[in-house]
């Protein structure tokens, strides 16, 4: 494929197959190229070359700068490539590794061209409404609770899609905005980086190691992309603002709520009391239960029970935020638990048994106790007005 004088010679893989990893290194070593490039980022690069750099995860700032939900997508994600990969002896993404090996081996220029997963499942998630969304989070979900072992000449088949889009299976394929945030929106954008380091470096012979399902993608973007490639990529890599809907539902539902308590105290100051006592017992349970249901230290679903019914007075703060950090406290996670944290989320029940997961778990699940509750304390407020 010709583009602008330069020759990509684009090779299409499966992330967890032996068979690409040897068509890497065959390429490689029976023809000449100027460089390679492969679909990976900065921190996936790091990940392959250093496995031990989660145990520079500080806990404390995911949860204050609310990336917990990132972080768990990210592991789900290499629990899924990990559980399919374990089967057949050989390390997810092998075959990026052998790119990266061989570019260091030939003293040949790496370039790295795909974004960066967080901006892709960020871009994703805002893409979709409240129903896909939640179809979303349930792919991610059914990649850790399947327990089906997979035939290799079914994993041959990925060569046919992509590793994000297999995660989250047909649902993916039948929604529009998923499929452009997740394969098309990626295909450009390393079409666009290619483009650019290319006019930036005297090449004439690109080796471009991706996903097989990218390759269409990118060859027919090599013909016929003609937006400058810097504001292509700047485009594509700025996270698309919230739905402002979310937050303004949130706090109409705590309005309503506080209006209809209101309005049973000027009914009596018992009516309005057992109002408040049923908001207080409502949010505080279903906080702690969701607190619970992560695995959490009892003294963390107390902080989920305390912090819950005074979430009207501090809107841009989860529930989760006070059980997570009250169980990372009482259960500092060990050098062992970083270690670990990989092969421990592969299966769901490892989950719960690590201590960096786990903390994720019980920030997650109390925010969902947390919602529950509130549903549940306003029909049974409102229903005290009838």
């Amino acid at each position: 494929m010709q583009r602008d004088g330069v020759e990509y010679v684009v090779l299409g893989t499966a992330h967890v197959s032996r068979a690409s990893v040897e068509a890497v290194h065959a390429i490689v070593r029976s023809e000449a190229f100027d460089a390679i490039a492969v679909e990976l980022c900065e921190p996936r690069l790091r990940s392959i070359k250093d496995p031990d750099a989660l145990r520079n995860l500080d806990l404390f700032q995911v949860i204050r700068q609310r990336k917990v939900g990132l972080v768990a997508a990210n592991l789900a994600l290499g629990a899924f490539q990990r559980r399919i990969a374990e089967q057949f002896g050989i390390e997810p993404g092998a075959e990026m590794k052998a790119a990266i090996d061989e570019a260091e081996a030939r003293g040949l220029p790496l370039w790295l061209i795909d974004r960066e997963v967080a901006i892709t499942l960020r871009r994703a998630i805002r893409s979709v409404g409240f129903v896909e969304r939640m179809g979303l989070m349930a792919g991610l979900a059914g990649s850790l609770f399947s327990r089906e072992e997979v035939e290799e000449s079914e994993i041959e088949k990925l060569k046919q899609g992509d590793m994000l889009g297999s995660m989250f299976g047909e649902f993916a394929k039948e929604s529009p905005p998923l499929y452009e945030a997740l394969i098309a929106e990626r295909d450009r954008y390393m079409t666009a980086h290619l483009r650019e380091q290319a006019a930036q470096a005297p090449v004439r012979r690109v080796l471009v190691v991706v996903g097989a399902g990218h390759m269409a993608g990118i060859e027919r973007e090599l013909v016929g992309q003609n937006e400058p490639p810097q504001a292509l990529q700047q485009r594509l890599a700025e996270s698309p603002p919230p739905s402002p809907w979310p937050k303004v539902i949130g706090i109409a539902v705590f309005a309503a709520i506080a209006l209809a308590i209101a309005v049973l105290f000027t009914r009596g100051a018992g009516f309005g009391t057992d109002a408040l006592l049923v908001w207080v017992l409502c949010t505080g349970i279903g906080a702690a239960l969701g607190a619970f249901a992560g695995g959490g230290h009892p003294l963390s679903a107390l902080a989920a029970f305390i912090v819950a019914p005074l979430k009207p007075f501090r809107p841009g703060v989860p529930s989760g935020a006070a059980s997570a950090a009250v169980e990372v406290w009482f259960h500092r996670p060990r050098v062992a638990d970083f270690d670990s944290l990989r092969d421990d989320v592969v299966h769901w029940t490892g989950w719960w048994k690590n201590r960096v997961s786990r903390t994720l778990l019980v920030f997650m699940f109390t925010n969902i106790g947390m919602m529950f509750g509130t549903w549940v304390a306003g029909f049974r407020i409102f229903g005290k007005l009838i």
